[in-house]
């Protein structure tokens, strides 16, 4: 069974979120440090948590072994980007929680001229793009071996 995330994970993961994406006066849109936001990425960490545990020691372990949320923003933001360009599953998994929570809020999806709601029944209407894009991929061989 995986463990809760500690106090000092929490405010970690709360405080990569809000530098991942910080809150914008001029779109009037919240970070994904916000309350609202930031409570919906706790309930969602899921199958995700033992990936985002292992970020959140990682920015730990960059941050020289002190808790990342205390480190002063410029310092921060080198840890941030370190974590970055390693990559990797963990960083992933933060990622895809963040951003699939943020995206989810109301205020955010306003924002971008979406209506709030879910994408059934009604659907959404998909602006159509160049179909010619696809034409190398669909030149491409299977990546697939057929089974007889």
């Amino acid at each position: 069974m995986t463990q809760p995330l500690s106090a000092i994970e929490i405010d970690d993961l709360r405080a990569f979120a809000g530098m991942m994406i910080p809150a914008s006066a001029a779109y009037g849109v919240p970070g994904a440090d916000d309350p609202t936001i930031f409570a919906d990425i706790l309930a969602n960490l899921g199958r995700d948590r033992d990936d985002i545990a292992a970020a959140l020691r990682r920015l730990k372990e960059l941050a020289g072994g002190v808790a990342f949320s205390t480190l002063p923003a410029e310092r921060r933001r080198f840890v941030g980007e370190a974590l970055r360009v390693e990559g990797g599953l963990p960083l992933a998994a933060i990622t895809r929680v963040v951003l699939l929570c943020y995206y989810r809020d109301d205020r955010v999806m306003g924002s971008l001229g979406q209506e709030p709601r879910p994408p059934f029944p009604k659907g959404h209407t998909v602006e159509q793009g160049d179909w010619s894009l696809l034409d190398p991929v669909k030149k491409r061989p299977p990546l697939w071996r057929r089974i007889p």
